[in-house]
Protein backbone atom coordinates (compact mmCIF):
# COMPACT_ATOMS: atom_id res chain seq x y z
CA UNK A 1 0.00 0.00 0.00
CA UNK A 2 3.00 2.01 0.19
CA UNK A 3 2.51 3.36 -2.94
CA UNK A 4 -0.87 4.65 -2.82
CA UNK A 5 -0.40 6.16 0.82
CA UNK A 6 2.13 8.32 -0.69
CA UNK A 7 0.01 9.80 -3.83
CA UNK A 8 -2.49 10.34 -1.33
CA UNK A 9 -0.47 12.03 1.29
CA UNK A 10 1.02 14.16 -1.53
CA UNK A 11 -2.39 14.81 -2.82
CA UNK A 12 -3.92 16.11 0.42
CA UNK A 13 -0.45 18.17 1.47
CA UNK A 14 -0.77 20.36 -1.72
CA UNK A 15 -4.59 20.78 -1.26
CA UNK A 16 -3.95 22.38 2.42
CA UNK A 17 -0.91 24.54 0.94
CA UNK A 18 -3.26 26.18 -1.60
CA UNK A 19 -5.91 26.75 1.34
CA UNK A 20 -3.46 28.59 3.61
CA UNK A 21 -1.87 30.55 0.30
CA UNK A 22 -5.50 32.08 -0.27
CA UNK A 23 -6.44 32.69 2.89
CA UNK A 24 -6.37 36.60 2.49
CA UNK A 25 -8.13 36.88 -0.43
CA UNK A 26 -11.00 35.06 1.09
CA UNK A 27 -11.45 38.19 3.80
CA UNK A 28 -14.84 39.40 2.14
CA UNK A 29 -17.80 38.13 1.31
CA UNK A 30 -17.11 38.84 -2.29
CA UNK A 31 -13.72 37.77 -2.33
CA UNK A 32 -15.04 34.14 -0.16
CA UNK A 33 -18.00 33.49 -2.40
CA UNK A 34 -16.52 35.04 -6.12
CA UNK A 35 -13.14 35.27 -5.64
CA UNK A 36 -14.03 39.34 -5.96
CA UNK A 37 -14.59 38.36 -9.70
CA UNK A 38 -10.87 38.05 -10.56
CA UNK A 39 -10.35 34.33 -11.81
CA UNK A 40 -8.75 33.91 -15.01
CA UNK A 41 -9.76 31.75 -17.94
CA UNK A 42 -7.44 28.32 -16.81
CA UNK A 43 -8.93 28.85 -13.16
CA UNK A 44 -12.44 29.03 -14.49
CA UNK A 45 -12.54 26.20 -16.81
CA UNK A 46 -10.92 23.70 -14.85
CA UNK A 47 -13.44 24.86 -11.98
CA UNK A 48 -16.07 24.50 -14.34
CA UNK A 49 -15.08 21.13 -15.68
CA UNK A 50 -13.99 19.49 -12.31
CA UNK A 51 -17.09 20.71 -10.81
CA UNK A 52 -19.11 19.07 -13.42
CA UNK A 53 -17.39 15.40 -13.19
CA UNK A 54 -16.93 13.83 -10.02
CA UNK A 55 -16.56 9.89 -8.55
CA UNK A 56 -20.63 9.95 -9.42
CA UNK A 57 -19.66 9.73 -13.21
CA UNK A 58 -16.09 7.90 -12.82
CA UNK A 59 -17.77 5.15 -10.78
CA UNK A 60 -21.54 4.94 -10.57
CA UNK A 61 -22.37 6.67 -14.33
CA UNK A 62 -19.97 4.88 -16.13
CA UNK A 63 -20.29 1.55 -14.64
CA UNK A 64 -23.90 1.72 -15.23
CA UNK A 65 -24.14 3.13 -18.53
CA UNK A 66 -21.39 1.68 -19.88
CA UNK A 67 -22.78 -1.87 -19.01
CA UNK A 68 -26.07 -0.79 -20.38
CA UNK A 69 -24.94 0.98 -23.95
CA UNK A 70 -21.09 -0.37 -24.01
CA UNK A 71 -18.72 1.93 -26.05
CA UNK A 72 -22.43 3.90 -27.25
CA UNK A 73 -22.62 5.12 -23.67
CA UNK A 74 -19.58 7.52 -24.96
CA UNK A 75 -22.02 9.45 -26.39
CA UNK A 76 -22.58 11.10 -23.28
CA UNK A 77 -19.52 11.91 -22.70
CA UNK A 78 -19.05 14.10 -25.73
CA UNK A 79 -22.77 15.51 -25.26
CA UNK A 80 -21.52 16.39 -21.86
CA UNK A 81 -18.22 18.27 -23.48
CA UNK A 82 -20.59 20.25 -26.62
CA UNK A 83 -24.00 20.29 -24.52
CA UNK A 84 -22.91 20.58 -20.77
CA UNK A 85 -19.53 22.54 -21.66
CA UNK A 86 -18.91 24.51 -24.77
CA UNK A 87 -22.29 25.45 -25.45
CA UNK A 88 -23.14 27.08 -21.71
CA UNK A 89 -19.75 29.34 -22.25
CA UNK A 90 -20.96 30.48 -25.43
CA UNK A 91 -24.78 30.98 -24.82
CA UNK A 92 -24.08 31.85 -20.50
CA UNK A 93 -20.75 32.96 -20.16
CA UNK A 94 -20.66 36.52 -21.26
CA UNK A 95 -24.12 37.34 -20.23
CA UNK A 96 -24.21 35.88 -17.04
CA UNK A 97 -20.55 37.47 -15.98
CA UNK A 98 -22.60 41.16 -17.26
CA UNK A 99 -25.94 40.94 -15.97
CA UNK A 100 -24.94 38.81 -12.58
CA UNK A 101 -22.65 42.08 -11.68
CA UNK A 102 -24.93 44.87 -12.70
CA UNK A 103 -27.22 43.29 -10.41
CA UNK A 104 -24.91 42.53 -7.53
CA UNK A 105 -25.65 39.37 -7.40
CA UNK A 106 -23.53 36.68 -6.13
CA UNK A 107 -25.68 33.46 -6.17
CA UNK A 108 -28.44 32.43 -8.26
CA UNK A 109 -31.11 33.13 -5.43
CA UNK A 110 -29.85 36.75 -4.93
CA UNK A 111 -30.06 37.14 -9.52
CA UNK A 112 -33.79 35.95 -9.60
CA UNK A 113 -34.49 38.75 -6.90
CA UNK A 114 -33.05 41.11 -8.57
CA UNK A 115 -33.85 39.77 -11.86
CA UNK A 116 -37.71 39.48 -11.44
CA UNK A 117 -38.40 41.86 -7.98
CA UNK A 118 -39.20 39.22 -5.81
CA UNK A 119 -37.47 38.54 -2.62
CA UNK A 120 -39.81 35.52 -2.46
CA UNK A 121 -38.36 33.97 -5.26
CA UNK A 122 -34.97 34.65 -3.89
CA UNK A 123 -36.36 32.52 -0.63
CA UNK A 124 -38.04 29.81 -2.67
CA UNK A 125 -34.83 29.10 -4.69
CA UNK A 126 -32.58 29.08 -1.99
CA UNK A 127 -35.23 26.36 -0.43
CA UNK A 128 -34.83 24.14 -3.26
CA UNK A 129 -31.00 24.61 -3.29
CA UNK A 130 -30.67 23.58 0.27
CA UNK A 131 -32.59 20.44 -0.05
CA UNK A 132 -31.30 19.05 -2.98
CA UNK A 133 -27.65 19.64 -2.94
CA UNK A 134 -27.24 17.53 -0.10
CA UNK A 135 -28.23 14.15 -1.58
CA UNK A 136 -25.88 15.16 -4.20
CA UNK A 137 -22.96 15.70 -2.06
CA UNK A 138 -23.98 12.60 -0.13
CA UNK A 139 -23.51 10.88 -4.07
CA UNK A 140 -20.14 11.93 -4.21
CA UNK A 141 -18.89 10.50 -0.93
CA UNK A 142 -20.54 7.09 -1.56
CA UNK A 143 -19.29 6.18 -5.02
CA UNK A 144 -15.51 5.87 -3.13
CA UNK A 145 -16.66 3.49 -1.39
CA UNK A 146 -15.88 0.54 -3.79
CA UNK A 147 -12.50 2.43 -4.62
CA UNK A 148 -10.91 2.67 -1.40
CA UNK A 149 -12.15 -1.05 -0.14
CA UNK A 150 -10.31 -2.15 -3.37
CA UNK A 151 -7.09 -0.40 -2.95
CA UNK A 152 -7.12 -0.56 1.42
CA UNK A 153 -8.58 -3.78 1.97
CA UNK A 154 -9.67 -3.73 5.53
CA UNK A 155 -9.44 -0.44 6.22
CA UNK A 156 -12.85 1.36 7.71
CA UNK A 157 -14.45 3.14 4.76
CA UNK A 158 -15.90 5.40 7.54
CA UNK A 159 -12.49 6.93 8.46
CA UNK A 160 -11.57 7.67 4.48
CA UNK A 161 -14.80 9.74 4.09
CA UNK A 162 -13.77 11.80 7.99
CA UNK A 163 -10.35 12.83 6.42
CA UNK A 164 -11.56 13.48 2.87
CA UNK A 165 -14.45 15.61 4.69
CA UNK A 166 -12.15 17.79 7.11
CA UNK A 167 -9.60 18.24 4.31
CA UNK A 168 -12.09 19.97 2.23
CA UNK A 169 -13.64 21.88 4.57
CA UNK A 170 -9.76 22.94 5.49
CA UNK A 171 -9.07 24.13 2.07
CA UNK A 172 -12.46 26.17 1.38
CA UNK A 173 -12.89 27.58 4.80
CA UNK A 174 -9.18 28.62 4.51
CA UNK A 175 -9.00 30.02 0.80
CA UNK A 176 -12.79 30.23 -0.54
CA UNK A 177 -13.41 30.13 -3.91
CA UNK A 178 -10.11 30.58 -4.98
CA UNK A 179 -8.71 28.30 -2.85
CA UNK A 180 -11.20 26.20 -4.77
CA UNK A 181 -10.51 27.45 -7.81
CA UNK A 182 -6.91 26.49 -7.80
CA UNK A 183 -7.38 23.46 -6.06
CA UNK A 184 -9.84 22.18 -9.04
CA UNK A 185 -6.70 23.33 -11.56
CA UNK A 186 -4.90 21.11 -9.83
CA UNK A 187 -7.28 18.58 -9.64
CA UNK A 188 -8.35 18.94 -13.31
CA UNK A 189 -4.44 17.98 -14.37
CA UNK A 190 -4.75 14.50 -12.22
CA UNK A 191 -7.96 14.31 -13.78
CA UNK A 192 -6.63 14.41 -17.12
CA UNK A 193 -3.31 12.60 -17.30
CA UNK A 194 -5.39 9.73 -14.65
CA UNK A 195 -8.14 9.26 -17.45
CA UNK A 196 -6.10 8.34 -20.13
CA UNK A 197 -3.47 5.88 -18.01
CA UNK A 198 -6.41 3.96 -16.70
CA UNK A 199 -8.14 3.68 -19.95
CA UNK A 200 -4.63 2.67 -21.74
CA UNK A 201 -4.17 0.07 -19.09
CA UNK A 202 -7.70 -1.12 -18.94
CA UNK A 203 -7.44 -1.71 -22.58
CA UNK A 204 -3.62 -3.29 -22.53
CA UNK A 205 -5.63 -6.59 -20.33
CA UNK A 206 -7.58 -7.46 -23.54
CA UNK A 207 -5.20 -7.11 -26.24
CA UNK A 208 -5.45 -2.98 -26.80
CA UNK A 209 -8.36 -1.15 -28.51
CA UNK A 210 -9.56 -3.49 -31.63
CA UNK A 211 -9.18 -6.96 -29.48
CA UNK A 212 -11.11 -5.31 -26.92
CA UNK A 213 -13.87 -3.93 -29.12
CA UNK A 214 -13.98 -7.41 -30.80
CA UNK A 215 -14.18 -9.56 -27.76
CA UNK A 216 -16.95 -7.37 -26.58
CA UNK A 217 -18.92 -8.14 -29.79
CA UNK A 218 -18.28 -11.21 -29.35
CA UNK A 219 -18.83 -11.89 -25.84
CA UNK A 220 -21.73 -9.31 -25.78
CA UNK A 221 -23.40 -9.01 -28.80
CA UNK A 222 -22.53 -6.50 -31.51
CA UNK A 223 -24.99 -3.46 -30.43
CA UNK A 224 -21.93 -3.04 -27.03
CA UNK A 225 -19.53 -2.33 -29.90
CA UNK A 226 -21.77 -0.50 -31.72
CA UNK A 227 -21.98 3.34 -31.90
CA UNK A 228 -25.26 3.63 -31.68
CA UNK A 229 -25.89 0.73 -28.71
CA UNK A 230 -28.71 -0.98 -27.78
CA UNK A 231 -31.12 1.77 -26.59
CA UNK A 232 -30.30 4.61 -28.40
CA UNK A 233 -33.99 6.43 -27.28
CA UNK A 234 -33.00 5.92 -23.76
CA UNK A 235 -29.21 7.17 -24.72
CA UNK A 236 -30.41 10.47 -25.65
CA UNK A 237 -32.12 11.04 -21.92
CA UNK A 238 -29.13 10.57 -20.38
CA UNK A 239 -27.31 12.93 -22.84
CA UNK A 240 -30.04 15.32 -21.93
CA UNK A 241 -29.80 15.30 -19.12
CA UNK A 242 -26.33 15.06 -17.69
CA UNK A 243 -25.43 17.80 -20.56
CA UNK A 244 -28.37 20.03 -20.38
CA UNK A 245 -28.16 19.97 -16.93
CA UNK A 246 -25.12 22.46 -16.15
CA UNK A 247 -26.88 25.22 -17.61
CA UNK A 248 -29.26 25.76 -14.46
CA UNK A 249 -27.41 23.71 -11.75
CA UNK A 250 -26.14 26.89 -9.26
CA UNK A 251 -22.85 25.49 -8.24
CA UNK A 252 -21.97 25.06 -12.06
CA UNK A 253 -23.31 28.56 -13.83
CA UNK A 254 -21.76 30.44 -10.58
CA UNK A 255 -18.52 29.90 -12.09
CA UNK A 256 -19.74 32.79 -14.65
CA UNK A 257 -19.79 35.34 -12.26
CA UNK A 258 -16.29 35.28 -11.00
CA UNK A 259 -14.76 34.69 -14.26
CA UNK A 260 -12.44 38.13 -15.05
CA UNK A 261 -12.84 39.65 -18.19
CA UNK A 262 -13.81 38.81 -22.14
CA UNK A 263 -10.85 36.98 -23.17
CA UNK A 264 -11.03 34.70 -19.82
CA UNK A 265 -14.03 33.56 -21.27
CA UNK A 266 -13.14 32.97 -24.67
CA UNK A 267 -9.98 31.05 -23.62
CA UNK A 268 -12.22 29.27 -20.84
CA UNK A 269 -14.13 28.35 -23.40
CA UNK A 270 -11.72 26.29 -25.23
CA UNK A 271 -10.03 24.65 -22.27
CA UNK A 272 -13.25 23.47 -20.42
CA UNK A 273 -14.70 21.96 -23.94
CA UNK A 274 -11.37 19.68 -24.16
CA UNK A 275 -11.49 19.06 -20.48
CA UNK A 276 -14.86 17.27 -21.20
CA UNK A 277 -13.99 15.46 -24.49
CA UNK A 278 -11.02 13.89 -22.41
CA UNK A 279 -12.60 13.29 -18.86
CA UNK A 280 -15.89 12.75 -19.36
CA UNK A 281 -15.27 10.86 -23.02
CA UNK A 282 -13.17 8.91 -21.49
CA UNK A 283 -14.97 7.94 -18.66
CA UNK A 284 -17.89 6.67 -20.35
CA UNK A 285 -15.79 5.08 -23.18
CA UNK A 286 -13.95 3.02 -20.49
CA UNK A 287 -17.11 1.91 -18.86
CA UNK A 288 -17.99 0.53 -22.37
CA UNK A 289 -16.04 -1.94 -21.69
CA UNK A 290 -17.25 -3.50 -18.24
CA UNK A 291 -19.07 -6.66 -19.68
CA UNK A 292 -15.43 -7.65 -20.47
CA UNK A 293 -15.20 -8.23 -16.67
CA UNK A 294 -18.08 -9.12 -15.58
CA UNK A 295 -20.72 -11.68 -16.73
CA UNK A 296 -24.59 -11.45 -17.36
CA UNK A 297 -27.00 -12.33 -14.37
CA UNK A 298 -28.83 -15.52 -15.85
CA UNK A 299 -31.26 -15.23 -13.56
CA UNK A 300 -32.07 -11.59 -14.76
CA UNK A 301 -30.25 -11.45 -18.03
CA UNK A 302 -29.70 -7.90 -16.85
CA UNK A 303 -27.48 -7.30 -13.98
CA UNK A 304 -23.78 -7.90 -13.58
CA UNK A 305 -22.50 -10.67 -11.59
CA UNK A 306 -18.66 -10.71 -10.86
CA UNK A 307 -17.25 -13.31 -8.98
CA UNK A 308 -20.36 -15.92 -8.78
CA UNK A 309 -22.44 -12.83 -7.37
CA UNK A 310 -24.73 -10.35 -9.06
CA UNK A 311 -23.35 -6.92 -7.77
CA UNK A 312 -24.20 -3.27 -7.91
CA UNK A 313 -23.23 -0.86 -11.48
CA UNK A 314 -21.08 0.86 -9.20
CA UNK A 315 -19.01 -2.46 -8.46
CA UNK A 316 -17.85 -2.80 -12.49
CA UNK A 317 -15.51 0.18 -12.86
CA UNK A 318 -13.73 -0.71 -9.61
CA UNK A 319 -13.23 -4.27 -10.83
CA UNK A 320 -12.19 -3.56 -13.97
CA UNK A 321 -9.45 -2.15 -11.88
CA UNK A 322 -8.27 -4.78 -9.25
CA UNK A 323 -5.31 -6.06 -11.58
CA UNK A 324 -3.72 -3.20 -12.65
CA UNK A 325 -0.69 -2.71 -10.13
CA UNK A 326 0.12 -0.68 -7.23
CA UNK A 327 0.43 2.70 -8.98
CA UNK A 328 -2.29 3.13 -11.39
CA UNK A 329 -4.49 2.25 -8.85
CA UNK A 330 -3.21 4.90 -6.66
CA UNK A 331 -2.97 7.21 -10.18
CA UNK A 332 -6.85 5.79 -10.12
CA UNK A 333 -7.63 7.11 -6.09
CA UNK A 334 -5.79 10.40 -6.93
CA UNK A 335 -8.12 11.22 -9.67
CA UNK A 336 -11.40 9.63 -8.21
CA UNK A 337 -10.58 11.95 -5.21
CA UNK A 338 -9.74 14.91 -7.43
CA UNK A 339 -13.28 14.73 -9.25
CA UNK A 340 -15.38 14.48 -5.53
CA UNK A 341 -12.96 16.84 -3.94
CA UNK A 342 -13.60 19.52 -6.40
CA UNK A 343 -17.22 18.80 -6.80
CA UNK A 344 -17.82 18.44 -3.20
CA UNK A 345 -15.87 22.10 -2.48
CA UNK A 346 -17.98 23.66 -5.04
CA UNK A 347 -20.79 22.06 -3.55
CA UNK A 348 -20.60 22.90 -0.34
CA UNK A 349 -19.17 26.62 -1.14
CA UNK A 350 -22.48 27.25 -3.40
CA UNK A 351 -25.01 25.46 -0.28
CA UNK A 352 -23.23 27.59 2.65
CA UNK A 353 -23.03 30.92 0.81
CA UNK A 354 -26.77 30.32 -0.57
CA UNK A 355 -28.57 29.77 2.95
CA UNK A 356 -26.52 32.64 4.49
CA UNK A 357 -26.77 34.97 1.59
CA UNK A 358 -30.51 34.29 0.43
CA UNK A 359 -32.22 32.31 3.52
CA UNK A 360 -31.16 33.14 6.87
CA UNK A 361 -29.63 37.09 6.20
CA UNK A 362 -32.91 38.10 4.61
CA UNK A 363 -35.04 36.52 7.51
CA UNK A 364 -33.38 38.12 10.32
CA UNK A 365 -34.61 41.41 11.26
CA UNK A 366 -31.39 43.29 12.43
CA UNK A 367 -29.04 43.22 9.64
CA UNK A 368 -26.19 40.84 9.54
CA UNK A 369 -22.53 42.65 9.49
CA UNK A 370 -19.91 41.53 7.03
CA UNK A 371 -18.14 39.56 9.58
CA UNK A 372 -21.51 37.59 10.69
CA UNK A 373 -22.07 36.48 7.35
CA UNK A 374 -18.54 34.75 6.85
CA UNK A 375 -18.65 33.23 10.22
CA UNK A 376 -22.07 31.73 9.36
CA UNK A 377 -20.85 30.94 5.96
CA UNK A 378 -18.02 28.86 7.42
CA UNK A 379 -20.39 27.15 9.78
CA UNK A 380 -22.82 26.15 7.27
CA UNK A 381 -20.03 24.90 4.92
CA UNK A 382 -18.99 22.46 8.03
CA UNK A 383 -22.58 21.55 8.41
CA UNK A 384 -23.17 20.53 4.49
CA UNK A 385 -20.30 18.10 4.84
CA UNK A 386 -20.98 16.53 7.90
CA UNK A 387 -24.62 15.58 6.92
CA UNK A 388 -23.90 14.68 3.28
CA UNK A 389 -20.95 12.51 5.34
CA UNK A 390 -23.15 10.97 7.32
CA UNK A 391 -25.78 10.14 5.19
CA UNK A 392 -22.52 8.42 2.95
CA UNK A 393 -21.83 6.27 5.76
CA UNK A 394 -25.37 5.17 6.39
CA UNK A 395 -26.21 4.26 2.93
CA UNK A 396 -22.60 2.40 2.14
CA UNK A 397 -23.25 0.35 5.47
CA UNK A 398 -27.26 -0.40 4.79
CA UNK A 399 -26.64 -0.79 1.12
CA UNK A 400 -23.77 -3.41 1.20
CA UNK A 401 -23.84 -6.05 -0.95
CA UNK A 402 -27.08 -4.59 -2.50
CA UNK A 403 -27.51 -3.90 -6.03
CA UNK A 404 -29.25 -0.59 -5.70
CA UNK A 405 -27.51 1.72 -8.15
CA UNK A 406 -27.91 4.18 -4.80
CA UNK A 407 -25.39 6.47 -6.74
CA UNK A 408 -26.98 7.10 -10.03
CA UNK A 409 -30.42 7.50 -8.19
CA UNK A 410 -28.90 10.09 -6.09
CA UNK A 411 -27.66 12.20 -8.99
CA UNK A 412 -30.58 11.87 -10.85
CA UNK A 413 -33.06 12.77 -8.46
CA UNK A 414 -31.03 16.30 -7.42
CA UNK A 415 -30.42 17.11 -10.50
CA UNK A 416 -33.62 16.87 -12.45
CA UNK A 417 -34.99 18.95 -9.61
CA UNK A 418 -32.42 21.97 -9.83
CA UNK A 419 -31.92 22.34 -13.37
CA UNK A 420 -35.62 21.55 -13.84
CA UNK A 421 -36.44 24.35 -12.23
CA UNK A 422 -33.79 27.04 -12.75
CA UNK A 423 -32.71 26.38 -16.13
CA UNK A 424 -35.55 27.56 -18.04
CA UNK A 425 -35.93 31.26 -15.76
CA UNK A 426 -32.18 31.65 -15.54
CA UNK A 427 -31.49 31.34 -19.28
CA UNK A 428 -34.66 33.44 -20.22
CA UNK A 429 -34.02 35.73 -17.55
CA UNK A 430 -30.81 36.74 -19.58
CA UNK A 431 -32.48 36.89 -22.78
CA UNK A 432 -36.07 37.31 -23.01
CA UNK A 433 -37.35 40.63 -21.44
CA UNK A 434 -40.93 39.79 -20.90
CA UNK A 435 -39.92 36.75 -18.63
CA UNK A 436 -42.63 37.18 -15.50
CA UNK A 437 -42.29 36.05 -12.37
CA UNK A 438 -45.25 34.17 -12.70
CA UNK A 439 -43.70 31.37 -14.95
CA UNK A 440 -40.73 31.30 -12.74
CA UNK A 441 -42.98 30.37 -10.59
CA UNK A 442 -44.47 27.02 -12.33
CA UNK A 443 -41.01 26.13 -13.53
CA UNK A 444 -39.84 25.85 -10.09
CA UNK A 445 -43.01 24.14 -9.05
CA UNK A 446 -42.66 21.98 -11.54
CA UNK A 447 -38.65 20.60 -11.59
CA UNK A 448 -39.39 19.92 -7.63
CA UNK A 449 -42.95 18.11 -8.18
CA UNK A 450 -41.77 16.05 -11.17
CA UNK A 451 -38.67 14.82 -9.11
CA UNK A 452 -40.73 14.01 -6.41
CA UNK A 453 -43.10 12.06 -7.85
CA UNK A 454 -40.06 9.92 -9.40
CA UNK A 455 -38.70 9.86 -6.06
CA UNK A 456 -41.96 8.32 -4.29
CA UNK A 457 -42.38 5.86 -7.54
CA UNK A 458 -38.98 4.62 -7.32
CA UNK A 459 -39.26 4.01 -3.12
CA UNK A 460 -42.95 2.56 -3.39
CA UNK A 461 -42.60 0.73 -6.60
CA UNK A 462 -46.31 2.23 -7.79
CA UNK A 463 -47.50 2.85 -11.35
CA UNK A 464 -49.32 5.53 -12.80
CA UNK A 465 -51.43 2.95 -14.59
CA UNK A 466 -50.82 5.06 -17.94
CA UNK A 467 -48.06 3.38 -20.60
CA UNK A 468 -47.10 6.81 -21.90
CA UNK A 469 -45.95 8.00 -18.15
CA UNK A 470 -44.59 4.74 -16.79
CA UNK A 471 -42.39 3.72 -19.78
CA UNK A 472 -41.52 7.23 -21.00
CA UNK A 473 -41.31 10.11 -18.75
CA UNK A 474 -41.43 7.95 -15.15
CA UNK A 475 -39.20 5.33 -16.31
CA UNK A 476 -36.18 6.53 -14.39
CA UNK A 477 -35.09 9.65 -12.62
CA UNK A 478 -32.73 10.37 -15.89
CA UNK A 479 -36.33 10.05 -17.84
CA UNK A 480 -38.15 12.56 -15.42
CA UNK A 481 -35.25 14.97 -15.31
CA UNK A 482 -34.56 15.22 -18.85
CA UNK A 483 -38.08 15.78 -19.18
CA UNK A 484 -38.20 18.29 -16.07
CA UNK A 485 -35.54 20.43 -17.69
CA UNK A 486 -37.00 20.47 -21.62
CA UNK A 487 -40.59 21.28 -19.97
CA UNK A 488 -38.87 24.43 -17.87
CA UNK A 489 -37.49 25.54 -21.49
CA UNK A 490 -40.71 25.72 -22.89
CA UNK A 491 -42.99 26.63 -20.26
CA UNK A 492 -41.36 29.46 -19.06
CA UNK A 493 -41.65 31.74 -22.63
CA UNK A 494 -44.86 30.51 -23.01
CA UNK A 495 -46.76 31.02 -19.72
CA UNK A 496 -44.72 34.35 -20.00
CA UNK A 497 -46.90 35.42 -23.17
CA UNK A 498 -49.76 35.95 -20.41
CA UNK A 499 -48.50 36.67 -17.22
CA UNK A 500 -48.11 40.04 -16.11
CA UNK A 501 -44.64 41.45 -16.67
CA UNK A 502 -42.61 44.04 -15.00
CA UNK A 503 -42.62 47.71 -15.98
CA UNK A 504 -40.53 48.64 -18.88
CA UNK A 505 -38.81 51.29 -17.50
CA UNK A 506 -37.40 48.30 -14.67
CA UNK A 507 -37.04 45.88 -17.84
CA UNK A 508 -34.62 48.56 -19.35
CA UNK A 509 -32.69 49.68 -16.53
CA UNK A 510 -32.07 45.35 -16.18
CA UNK A 511 -30.73 45.15 -20.00
CA UNK A 512 -29.08 48.39 -19.98
CA UNK A 513 -25.96 46.47 -18.56
CA UNK A 514 -25.81 45.03 -22.34
CA UNK A 515 -25.80 48.21 -24.17
CA UNK A 516 -23.20 49.90 -22.48
CA UNK A 517 -20.12 50.80 -24.42
CA UNK A 518 -17.11 49.41 -24.17
CA UNK A 519 -13.63 50.14 -25.56
CA UNK A 520 -11.94 47.29 -27.36
CA UNK A 521 -8.81 46.62 -29.60
CA UNK A 522 -9.35 46.23 -33.54
CA UNK A 523 -7.86 42.55 -33.06
CA UNK A 524 -11.07 41.84 -31.02
CA UNK A 525 -13.69 43.67 -32.98
CA UNK A 526 -13.73 44.23 -36.89
CA UNK A 527 -15.05 47.47 -37.61
CA UNK A 528 -15.58 48.80 -41.12
CA UNK A 529 -13.13 51.68 -42.05
CA UNK A 530 -14.54 55.08 -43.65
CA UNK A 531 -12.13 54.85 -46.95
CA UNK A 532 -13.02 58.51 -48.03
Amino acid sequence: MFIEILFLILFFVSMVAVGFYYRKKAASVEGFVLGSRGAGPWLTAFAFGTSYFSAVIFVGYAGQFGWNFGISSTWIGLGNAFIGSLLPWLILGRRTRIMTNHLNSKTMPEYFEARYDSKGLKLLSAVIVFVFLIPYTASLYNGLSRLFSMAFPGVNYTVCIVIMSVLTCVYVLLGGYMATAMNDFIQGIFMLGGIVAVIIAVLNQNGGFSKSVEKLAVNSGWEYSSFFGPDFLFLSFVVVLTSLGTWGLPQMVGKFYAIKDEESIKTGTVISSIFAVVVAGGCYFLGGFSRLFADVDPASGKLPMMNGEVVSYDRLVPGMLENLGPVIIGIVLVLVLSASMSTLSSLVLTSGSTVTLDLIAPLRKKQVSEKGKMLLMRFLIVFFVAISALIAIYQVNAQSGSSVTFIANLMGVSWGALAGAFIGPFLWGLYFKKTTRAAVYVSFAMGVCISLLQLIKSLAGFSFGISFFDDLFFKTSIHSGAFAMVLSLILVPLISLFTKKQSDERIEEIFSCYNRTVTVKATDVLKLEDNN
